[in-house]
């Protein structure tokens, strides 16, 4: 398999490693010392700076103002945003852009996506559902306006009469707060799963602030009667199914950016330290260990693209693409712990001082490890795809 990548996602690692170079992983107060969170905004300065090199436009067709690349090159500037712990909603705010190009209708899609790219707007995603636990678009029912009553006098999206109406609760969305707009997922009467766009300042959205265990502020988003226009809801099959795979794969490759950094910190600490006279990395157990962490990385980047690729490509294979998706995530999710695990251990107590930015990588991990579920979940979710797709 050739995973070498062309010039233009070349390109755009370049550029994302040039706006990030200028971004400390200690910008925001520790989360370790902070009772809520570390920050009541994005990080402005960054977005700013990722909106004017066009990498918040990378993925977007050039009918909107972006460079028409693919999820990879989205996955690829992920990963560099991951070394440095940057707090911009990078992940959730493209891929709702690139659900909206490639489901949306027109009209939707010339609302949100130049605005987006210039990053004049700010979009953000429930995927969590209630609990985390239940597939996101059972949180939320969606109605088609007037079923069941309601009047003109109620308000809303359209005067019309037409559209939808959304009840539930979507927790843990990133950014909720100052995100402009909040792609949610639900159900409509039939379990037909559908996307809806919900500007977050319409009646009936309501907000409770949440906290990652990252220190990252998250909000938890009732909809009671929330009306949405036809053209704000997203009734294509595969949309939802579409757009939850590319944020786990999204996921997968924040999890590789921050493994690689937190290997590199560990390897240079460990070349310097020294005992008995000679520097720990040195010694056997100490170079098993990081060689093992190694071999973790150089698995979940190979399953990252592997995913990434499918769903890039629409590739066809044994097993539909969210196979891939769910191998990349259970090797992301037990990686990136173990990763930063043996960096803790190796750098002993220096790991644990919070002048050192080490603990702050452990609590990013922790939040990537469980976003979008855990790898026990993408286990049981590759077994049900097996069983439903048998081999050989």
């Amino acid at each position: 398999m050739d995973f070498t990548f062309t010039e233009e996602q070349q390109a755009a690692v370049e550029a994302a490693r040039a706006v990030f170079s200028d971004v400390a992983p200690d910008r925001a107060p520790s989360p370790a010392l902070t009772p809520g969170a570390v920050a009541e905004d994005i990080d402005r300065r960054l977005w700013s700076e990722l909106a004017r090199t066009d990498l918040l436009g990378l993925t977007l067709s050039p009918d909107h103002g972006g460079a028409g690349l693919d999820p990879i090159a989205l996955c690829l500037v992920l990963r560099e945003s991951a070394k440095v712990l940057a707090r911009v909603p990078l992940l959730e705010s493209c891929a709702v852009a690139m659900a909206v190009q490639r489901y949306g209708g027109s009209t939707l899609a010339a609302e949100l996506l130049p605005p987006a790219g210039r990053g004049e707007l700010v979009l953000t995603v429930g995927a969590n559902g209630r609990s985390g636990h239940d597939p996101a678009e059972l949180a939320v029912a969606a109605r088609p306006y007037g079923e069941s009553g309601e009047n003109e006098e109620s308000g809303g999206a359209s005067a019309s009469g037409s559209g939808w109406v959304l009840d539930g609760v979507q927790s843990a969305v990133p950014w909720a707060q100052v995100a402009d707009w909040i792609a949610v997922p639900a159900h409509t009467a039939g379990g037909r799963p559908v996307l809806a766009l919900v500007p977050r300042t319409r009646d009936g959205v309501t907000l409770a602030d949440q906290v990652s265990t990252s220190g990252e502020r998250l909000a938890e988003v009732r909809l009671d009667g929330v009306r949405v226009t036809d053209r704000e809801l997203i009734d294509v099959p595969g949309c939802w199914e579409w757009l939850r795979s590319l944020l786990t794969t999204g996921t997968c490759a924040l999890a590789l950016g921050l493994g690689e950094r937190v290997l590199a910190m560990t390897a240079a600490y460990t070349g310097k330290r020294e005992q008995f006279g000679f520097p720990v990395a040195t010694f056997q157990a100490v170079a098993v260990q990081a060689a093992d962490r190694y071999i973790d990385l150089r698995a979940m980047e190979a399953t990252l693209w592997q995913a990434a690729w499918r769903i890039s490509a629409d590739a066809g294979g044994p097993l539909p693409a969210a196979g891939d998706v769910a191998v990349a995530k259970i090797w992301a999710s037990d990686g990136v712990r173990r990763v930063v695990q043996t960096a803790q251990h190796l750098h002993g107590g220096f790991g644990a001082d919070t002048d050192y930015p080490l603990h702050r990588f452990h609590a990013w991990a922790k939040q990537i490890e469980l976003s979008l579920g855990p790898a026990a979940a993408h286990e049981e979710a590759l077994g049900d795809l097996l069983a439903a797709h048998p081999l050989g």
